[in-house]
């Protein structure tokens, strides 16, 4: 993919204190054209970074919360059209701008914006415009903020001994948004972006106030549970019955709940039938448990295929099928067993 880049705004904030009290400011350097920009500084800096963007890998429903690369799509009220959200209007105004000033403009409203946020770093944001040559006339909004960097330290008299050189900017660990989304070359979707943010504190995601994220796999699957946990309770008790009080709120603790025992609520059946939908949307879902001391790691689809779970004398037994073992690390004389049939071992857990 190849981008030529149409405009381009230069900002230096810099942050002076911490907190709430932090003294925050910015500062214009220069806005470029792309005839300008050709011959800046500026390309060699950023030759093939919007490329890196673009084809950066990102998941519809992360495996954590704390992915540093998400899918954000602007909010609007039902009936309402996409124009209705501020922060798409503050990308689309840069987007749609028709001459420098207009992008200057546009920009610096929307680094102000930024500004607004709490946490930030002081450093340099770049605010871009790009045509993607191969595929669309439509241009791209990219918004990269790069931290500052100390260059090394050298010495300079006797007075002052160590004088630093100047502020550097780097593209390691660059943040940054792209508007709009291009989850394949050539295909665009208008309502979303994409965002990366490599640190834990969340600037873009304060930043953009009108948009939202899809949930990650465990909340997706956390909110499927707690709505088929109610279809049961609402299948099994009569409405406005204590045992239908109970039972709801237990599901409500217990979704709140970090550390879960074994509920015995549902049949072997019931689960299967429960986790096929949650399956059928992400087939590669995992499925963690911990018997005691020993964790056991499977996806969820094989419970009931080659994943068991019963109970002998009040203990719980996992059985684990399969063709063969593999042993890695940790050389041990297990690996020398002949196993005993399963009866027998049955009977000696039965013992």
């Amino acid at each position: 993919m190849d981008f030529t880049i149409q405009y381009l705004s230069f900002f230096v904030i810099n942050v002076e204190g911490q907190g709430e009290q932090a003294n925050k400011t910015y500062k214009h350097y220069q806005t470029l054209d792309h005839t300008s920009y050709e011959s800046h500084a500026l390309k060699d800096f950023l030759d093939g970074e919007l490329m890196k963007v673009a084809k950066r890998k990102v998941e519809q429903n992360p495996k954590s919360e704390q992915v540093p690369t998400k899918i954000g799509r602007f909010v609007v009220e039902p009936g309402y059209d996409l124009d209705t959200n501020p922060n798409y209007n503050q990308f689309n105004r840069i987007r749609l701008a028709e001459t420098s000033e207009d992008f200057k403009r546009h920009s610096e409203q929307l680094v102000y914006a930024y500004m607004d946020t709490s946490a930030i770093r002081g450093g340099a944001l770049l605010v871009i415009r790009a045509k993607l040559n191969k595929y669309m006339d439509d241009p791209f909004v990219f918004v990269l903020k790069c931290d500052f960097e100390q260059k090394v330290a050298s010495i300079t008299d006797e007075k002052t001994l160590i004088h630093h050189v100047n502020r550097a900017i780097t593209t390691k660990n660059m943040k940054s948004i792209q508007y709009p989304y291009m989850p394949e070359e050539g295909m665009v979707e208008e309502w979303e972006l994409k965002v990366h943010q490599s640190s834990h504190a969340r600037y873009f995601e304060d930043f953009l106030k009108f948009v939202e994220y899809n949930k990650s796999m465990p909340e997706l699957v956390k909110h499927q549970m707690i709505e088929m946990a109610q279809q049961h309770i609402a299948d099994t008790y009569q409405e406005a019955s204590p045992e239908r009080e109970q039972e709801e709120e237990f599901i409500e603790a217990w979704s709140n709940t970090p550390v879960r025992e074994m509920q015995e609520k549902w049949t072997p059946d019931q689960v299967v039938e429960a986790s096929a939908p949650i399956i059928e949307h992400q087939p590669e879902i995992e499925l963690k448990l911990k018997l005691d001391h020993i964790d056991v790691r499977a996806m969820l689809s094989d419970f009931g295929e080659c994943l068991h779970i019963a109970k002998v004398n009040g203990k719980y037994v996992i059985v684990i099928e399969g063709d063969s073992f593999t042993f890695e690390k940790g050389v041990s004389p297990v690996e020398f067993l002949k196993p005993d049939d399963l009866e027998e071992v049955l009977k000696r857990v039965g013992r």
